[in-house]
């Protein structure tokens, strides 16, 4: 194992230190095994029958929650430890993690490995459970792997154990804080398998339950293992506690309100509101409920006193005093949920039409256009995104008002017209017929993959950002500044802007995905819609970003450059959707014949629409993109212009003088 770093000076972490931090996180965890499996126990055996489920015995059915606390507390102390590790704390200018980052990195490899104990020791145990026999049955009978063939929350565990396992092997060798944010990032996506499945993924409004409980999910995980890594960096000492405590304090104000709103919205979902109060399911709901109500006032009166004071030792000592009380009780939570998710909801649930078992509501007739234009269904993934974004950008917009500087209102304008792209494909008629129609589904495409990307590029967010956020300065850890500044310039963003890669993505992926039987496994589930919306975006952000973007790309290509991998696009796209209206097979046969709509009596001619509609809406963004190349090709060269002139004042137009004394020697000397 590599050895921790050491260049910058502080206490060295001792191992007193280290068995207290392991003294408070143990019988936390422990307690969210116990409350996890005592809950559980509330829904006996004869409930079980009663909802038609086979009854795998006692041992199966306190063992199952039990292990999923167990991977859920070890999630949540990784993904915490990870974020604090990467954005928390200090790193040193070689780019490698300081001593408080590497202690952190090493609480959350601890993190990743009970992880990964806890969703393999899960595998077995939610089979039994399924099937109704003890899990000892299931490891001795060799029939295990056929039943996760069959069972999708298996499988999300299996794949939940692939990751977690490869976590913990990359956070024993990672030093670099490059390497801890790539971490981070793959801990965020194991949170993914599971979250998709379950409960929430099933049934009616599957598509607000699957979105709340990804929100719930990594809010929670931020919070609970941030706090975790929050005190074991006071307990040892660490340096720039009160940076830390402040950067902290206002990630988990956000992820309390995020927590607190998914929660609800996920378990109404679930539950009629006359079943609150009169089932297990209801009762357990509560409870969460009120437990995170009194996490947040008590987590927010706390840090509202100690965020001021946390350098002092008296303070110190108050957040380790209070902050492990929090933990315990965040963890005990944690217990109350891994019960919630445990005990089936109530059997008296209305019966669901064949729309609404496939993608998660009903379709009111036709899509005409005032039911493409009023029918809306607000996306909880994309359109909060969408919101967001564009407040976020206002804020940056209005911070350099403030202070005297001016911000071009073209920008302003294209990036709050690609904020309202975005909603409108998600959120409006077409994002809610896209998942059940080829022809608006491509409509969709086109949207967020060739209209959205330009006029947000053409925003320059990342300028803004730059110009609006201050620098963390000299000896201070990086801030939000520097980190923009570390991705613009980091080995991802140059291989992704690079014109062939980012040719490959933006028009290959249209090939790749259609073409090749991706699209019709993807079309039955609802993470692969979101799957499928983030890549557009992002595939047409990475190509119009050095074609067309304000912002500083880490490939800058000339003009000439620009309009070159712009038409070499363009036949691709055209191709694209002239493949489609000529293909005699339809693309998702089986999922749009299961969906049996009426309007749709024909789905080759509806897929040809679609490839019209590809093939005709994609010329109008290269348009706009090609005005957009020649009006920045104008102001270069008026720019130019201008750099010429005011060094022609400085040294007298030395220039010219010295070019027609050149043609004057030239001229004598032909004479």
């Amino acid at each position: 194992m590599p050895e921790a770093p050491t260049a910058e000076p502080g206490p060295a972490p001792v191992r007193g230190r280290a068995a207290g931090i392991a003294a408070l996180v143990s019988p936390a965890v422990l307690l969210a095994l116990v409350v996890a499996a005592a809950l559980t126990a509330l829904s006996p055996g004869e409930e079980l029958i009663r909802f038609g489920l086979p009854d795998p015995g006692q041992f199966t059915r306190l063992a199952l929650p039990m292990a999923r606390a167990l991977a859920e507390a070890g999630a949540v102390l990784c993904v915490g430890s990870l974020m604090f590790a990467a954005f928390m704390v200090g790193q040193q200018r070689t780019g490698r993690l300081s001593a408080d980052g590497w202690a952190a990195l090493r609480l959350g490899a601890w993190g990743a490995l009970a992880w990964f104990v806890g969703a393999t020791l899960t595998v077995p145990l939610f089979v039994a459970n399924a099937v109704g026999k003890p899990v000892t049955e299931i490891l001795t009978s060799g029939s295990l792997f056929s039943f996760i063939g069959v069972l999708e929350q298996a499988k999300a565990w299996v794949f939940t154990a692939l990751l977690t396992g490869v976590l913990a092997l990359v956070t024993r060798v990672v030093l670099s804080w490059g390497w801890t944010v790539a971490s981070f990032a793959l801990a965020l996506v194991s949170l993914l398998p599971v979250a998709v499945t379950g409960h929430s993924a099933t049934g009616g409004s599957h598509d607000v339950g699957t979105n709340s409980l990804i929100y719930h999910l990594v809010a929670m995980s931020l919070w609970v293992g941030g706090l975790v890594a929050l005190i074991a960096h006071a307990r040892r000492r660490g340096d720039n506690l009160g940076l830390a405590y402040s950067r902290f304090s206002k990630v988990a104000l956000v992820c309390w309100l995020v927590m607190a709103v998914s929660g609800v919205i996920n378990g109404l979902v679930r539950l009629p509101l006359a079943d609150l109060f009169t089932t297990t399911y209801g009762l357990l709901l509560v409870a969460k409920v009120v437990a995170l109500g009194v996490l947040g006032v008590f987590g927010q009166f706390q840090r509202q006193r100690g965020v001021k004071a946390v350098s002092e030792d008296a303070s110190r000592a108050t957040l380790l005093r209070i902050g492990g009380l929090e933990v315990l009780m965040m963890l005990a939570t944690v217990g109350i949920g891994v019960a919630l998710g445990s005990t089936p909801p109530p059997n008296e649930a209305p019966v669901l039409t064949r729309t609404e078992v496939l993608i998660g509501y009903t379709l009111d007739g036709p899509p005409t256009l005032l039911n493409l234009v009023f029918d809306w269904r607000f996306d909880l993934v994309f359109g909060t995104a969408s919101l967001v974004l564009a407040v976020l950008y206002l804020a940056g917009v209005r911070r350099l008002r403030k202070r005297g500087d001016q911000w071009p209102v073209g920008r302003t304008i294209a990036w709050l017209c690609g904020c309202a792209t975005i909603l409108i494909a998600t959120s409006s008629g077409i994002g809610r017929y896209a998942p059940a129609m080829f022809s608006v589904h491509m409509g969709n495409h086109m949207l967020l993959s060739m209209l959205a990307p330009i006029l947000l590029v053409l925003g320059g967010p990342m300028t803004l950002a730059l110009r609006a956020i201050p620098p963390a300065g000299k000896q201070a850890p990086p801030g939000p500044r520097e980190w923009l500044l570390a991705f613009v310039n980091s080995p991802v963003s140059r291989f992704l802007t690079h014109p062939i890669v980012a040719l490959v993505l933006f028009v290959g992926s249209f090939y790749g995905l259609y073409f090749s039987g991706l699209f019709d496994a993807a079309l039955p589930e609802h993470w692969a819609h979101l799957a499928m919306n983030l890549h557009f975006m992002i595939a047409g952000y990475v190509f119009y970003w050095p074609v067309v973007g304000i912002d500083p790309s880490p490939r800058r290509l000339p003009p000439l450059g620009r309009l070159g991998l712009l038409f070499a696009a363009i036949p691709f796209h055209a191709f694209f959707g002239i493949a489609l209206m000529s293909a005699q097979y339809v693309i998702g046969q089986d999922f749009y014949a299961q969906l049996a709509l009426p309007w749709v009596t024909d789905m080759l001619t509806d897929q040809r629409l679609g490839g019209g509609l590809t093939w005709a809406s994609g010329e109008i963004p290269l348009l706009v993109v090609v005005i957009a190349l020649l009006v920045q090709w104008a102001r270069d060269d008026e720019r130019e212009a201008k750099r010429s002139d005011r060094r022609a004042d400085a040294d007298g137009d030395a220039d010219l003088n010295a070019y027609n004394e050149m043609l004057a020697r030239l001229a004598e000397r032909d004479r």
